[in-house]
């Protein structure tokens, strides 16, 4: 058994709810929020900063920041994709409201789905990257990066190694918070979740943590999980039922679910400091908001 702890990243409020078909209103966000703070989230990403044409379900970011719980042993985190975000997420701190505590950066790894993301090569999202990151530091508010299909893109297939270390060895000149990797679409392995994170821990040399994004796609992911944690990563994204998926990324399903997340890792000995029962509790009152059963395994076999 291992002996150890991880951080939770909860993305069940931006990532689990982008690619809902139904809008969820506001006040609803904000008691998914505020349950998930309940069974012991303190990381949340809570909004997108994106055009509301391209996702509708992020178009109220501003009014959702506003409603947050002010409790400092929380931080919010708001994706950004360009610099325009950035200045978003810096205007919900004006007047000395709390807004969001930290910016999260994608770079994709594939030019083609770069170009449907988010309207940029590989090279141009590096950077747009580098500028925001300066941008973000300039400003005074925490900024880290997800380097998106790192494992595969829906568009042009494999994604080389060496493309994604290369993306990383530059973003990490501008000494981000965290630089993640995410399997967008789900195609990844256990054997090349180990690998890769195990080529980036020495990339990064202990100078910038990792973080590990899986989605479920394949029912691989916790799996994956399990070889990023061996190989050095202590943080990982997870949506509570596993809701999720990206509009852009044709038939890719939900993130790992928080639940599985959380049991794989109390049975193996490592602490996430989230209360499972309380977790299961929240999943079986979402899914009764939306109409339907949500994907996690665990939560459905309690």
């Amino acid at each position: 058994m291992s002996s150890g702890t991880i951080e939770l990243v909860e993305v069940g409020p931006r990532d689990g709810l982008q690619n809902e078909p139904d809008i969820i209103s506001t006040e609803v966000k904000l008691d998914l929020i505020t349950r998930m703070i309940g069974y012991g989230a303190r990381r949340l990403e809570v909004a997108s900063f994106v055009h509301p044409a391209r996702v509708p379900q992020m178009a109220d970011a501003e009014a959702v920041i506003v409603g947050l719980p002010d409790r400092a042993d929380c931080t919010y985190v708001g994706l950004v994709l360009n610099k325009r975000g950035v200045l978003r997420a810096l205007a919900t701190r004006e007047g000395g409201a709390r807004g969001v505590d930290q910016v999260g950066c994608v770079v994709v790894a594939s030019d083609t789905f770069g170009q449907k993301n988010q309207g940029q090569t590989i090279e141009q999202g590096i950077a747009e990257t580098r500028e925001m990151l300066r941008f973000a530091h300039a400003e005074g508010i925490r900024a880290q990066v997800t380097i998106s299909a790192a494992f595969g893109c829906p568009f042009e297939g494999e994604v080389k190694h060496d493309t994604v270390l290369k993306i990383a060895e530059a973003i990490a000149e501008e000494n981000p918070e965290e630089i993640a990797l995410a399997d967008t679409i789900g195609v990844g392995t256990p054997w090349e979740a180990g690998e890769l994170f195990g080529k980036l821990g020495e990339l990064l040399g202990g100078k910038i943590p990792m973080r590990a994004h899986f989605h479920n796609t394949r029912g691989t992911g916790i799996a994956n999980a399990w070889e990023a944690y061996k190989a050095g990563v202590r943080v990982f994204d997870a949506s509570l039922g596993g809701l999720g998926g990206c509009p852009f990324a044709p038939r890719a399903t939900g993130n790992i679910a928080t639940e599985d997340l959380i049991y794989m890792m109390a049975r193996s000995g490592v602490d996430s400091g989230i209360d499972l029962d309380a977790a299961i509790a929240a999943n079986k009152w979402f899914a009764q908001v939306l109409g339907r059963e949500l994907p996690s395994a665990v939560a459905r076999a309690a």
